[in-house]
This record gives C-alpha cells, sequence and structure tokens, in this order.
C-alpha cells in the first residue's frame, strides 16, 4: 500500500542580508518529538497540490502559493511506502498558532533550518530549494483540455468546444491554477483554449485576454512574438496561465530549455517535452526570463 502526502518548503523575503534574503519555516511536532518541514497526508478526493496548501495552512497558520516543484520524497514506514511530494511556496498572511499537531514554529536562515531539521531527506529537499533562487517568477503553459474530434465537426475548426470531459477537466485545472495564485490569463483565441480557463475566470472574475501569437501555425512561423508574451509575463509580478496547443507548447519549452544558461531542473526530457491534452507546464524562471525549474502536470487532478 502506498500512503501519499505533499509539503512544502514554506519561505518569506527578509531584508537581512545574513540569510541571504530569505528565512523558512519548520515546525515541531510534539507527538513525533521531531523538527520537520510542513506536510501531511493526501485527504481521498483531494489533489496533491490542493493537500500541500492546506498542510501548510493547518501546521504553520499561513496561507501560501505553490511555485517549483522540488522533490519527490519515498520511504517506509510501518511497511507501507509513503510518496511525498514537496514544492517551494511563498508565505501569504497568517499567524502559527500552536496545537496538537505542531506546538512550535520558527523562521529561520536555510542554513540553521537544515541544522534543525530531523530528517535527511527534509534536508534534501531544502538543498533542492537552495540550489536555485527562491524569488522565481511561475508561469503555467495549460494545453487546452479535450475537444470534440475535427472530423465530426462542422464549423470553423476555431469554434471547436470541449465535449464534456473536457469541460471537466477544465474545473480540475482551475483548482490548479488557484494554488499557483493565477492573476493573469492569456488563450490562444480558439474556443477550446479560452473554455479550458473559462472556470477558473468565471471563479476569480480575471479576464482571458487573447494571445493569437501562441498560437501553433504562429508559433511554427516565427515564435520570436511567442517568446517575446512569455518574456513580458514572466518580467511582471503576476503569475499568469497561457493556454495553448499541442504544437506550441513543446516549441517553446524546447527553446526556452535551450535559451538557458545551466540546464533547467525538471521530471522530463526538455528535447522532447510532451504535451497531453489538459496538461500544464509549470515554468519557474528569474526575472529576467532565464528559465531554471519545467515541471510537467499531466493530469491536475492527480
Amino acid at each position: 500500500m502506498t500512503v501519499h502526502a505533499a509539503g512544502a518548503v514554506l519561505w518569506r523575503p527578509t531584508s537581512d542580508p545574513a540569510t541571504d534574503g530569505v528565512e523558512v519555516a519548520v515546525v515541531h511536532r510534539p507527538h513525533h518529538r521531531d523538527w520537520s518541514l510542513p506536510k501531511g497526508k493526501v485527504d481521498p478526493g483531494e489533489t496533491r497540490a490542493d493537500a500541500a496548501v492546506r498542510e501548510l495552512a493547518e501546521e504553520t497558520g499561513f496561507a501560501a502559493v505553490l511555485g517549483r516543484h522540488l522533490r519527490t520524497v519515498r520511504y517506509t514506514v510501518s511497511g507501507e511506502e509513503k510518496v511525498v511530494e514537496f514544492w517551494a511556496a511563498r508565505a501569504g498572511a497568517g499567524q502559527f498558532h500552536p496545537g496538537d499537531e505542531t506546538d512550535e514554529l520558527r523562521w529561520l536562515p536555510p542554513a540553521e533550518a537544515s541544522a534543525l531539521l530531523s530528517y535527511p531527506s527534509d534536508r534534501e529537499v531544502l538543498a533542492a530549494f537552495t540550489a536555485r533562487p527562491a524569488d522565481l517568477r511561475t508561469l503555467l503553459l495549460v494545453r487546452h483540455a479535450l475537444a470534440g474530434r475535427r472530423a465530426e465537426w462542422e464549423g470553423p475548426d476555431s469554434e471547436r468546444p470541449l465535449v464534456d470531459e473536457g469541460r471537466e477537466q477544465a474545473q480540475r485545472l482551475a483548482a490548479l491554477l488557484a494554488r499557483f495564485g493565477v492573476e493573469v490569463l492569456l488563450a490562444v483565441p480558439k474556443t477550446r483554449c479560452r473554455q479550458t480557463l473559462e472556470p477558473y475566470a468565471e471563479a476569480t472574475g480575471l479576464t482571458v485576454h487573447d494571445a493569437s501569437e501562441l498560437g501553433d501555425g504562429a508559433v511554427a512561423r516565427d515564435d520570436g512574438p511567442a517568446r517575446a508574451t512569455l518574456a513580458k509575463l514572466v518580467a511582471g509580478e503576476a503569475t499568469a496561465a497561457v493556454c495553448a496547443q499541442g504544437d506550441g507548447i513543446p516549441h517553446l519549452v524546447r527553446a526556452l530549455a535551450a535559451a538557458a544558461d545551466e540546464p533547467p531542473v525538471s521530471d522530463r526530457d526538455l528535447t522532447d517535452p510532451p504535451c497531453r491534452k489538459g496538461s500544464v507546464w509549470v515554468l519557474s524562471s528569474t526575472p529576467a526570463g532565464e528559465l531554471v525549474a519545467a515541471d510537467y502536470v499531466r493530469d491536475a487532478g492527480v
């Protein structure tokens, strides 16, 4: 039996130069008598991203938005395999209140936090966090959800809508976008792309802006305008999600990875990026636009 769990390196900026501008949260769990990164089991019907944000709130008292995926940790407890997904997560508003699950929280520079942590696996996750800058910009490239077959659609291809399964995918995607704090929405001007972002737009009151330069044909002819749009989004303060198509997204991921000074950290081969319908590439970049990490979410409902 496999037990799934999720957690994060919860961080916040600090003006203290001795901390390299960052401090992270570690919590004391009285039941285990240990110091740990905040984490916990995934509840039935809950995604791992949902669980990470919920556990952060329960164990630290702070709201958070997820950033790059850091590591998947596997170990055995009482004969059961435990799989824990860890993200970087920037702290929002909140206040710690001691409880039965966690009775103390310390905000510490990463080096001090590492020395306090009880488990090597947590120290390895923290090392993955500190290996890249903390204040990266997140950009989500979303492949549109499942649409009807082109051969069975009598109207213009640009108006081909999502099918029922695609609309369900769009609902799951909306929950994922919320975990990353998306505040800007762009879509290739095709019905299936706009419909993929509509559940999140309706939930947040955001407007879905057209981005024709990110369409498959436009990217194939000249990817310069598309890359310029992505660079502008990364340079901004708000996290953006862009819904595009199955040829343009892999092209852009390959191009961004090839342009990086160092190979981006990724769970996939960035020379041949997958792009399943309804999937998401979570791209973490410096404000200058250099890709640092690229995480592939095949199914937003996991």
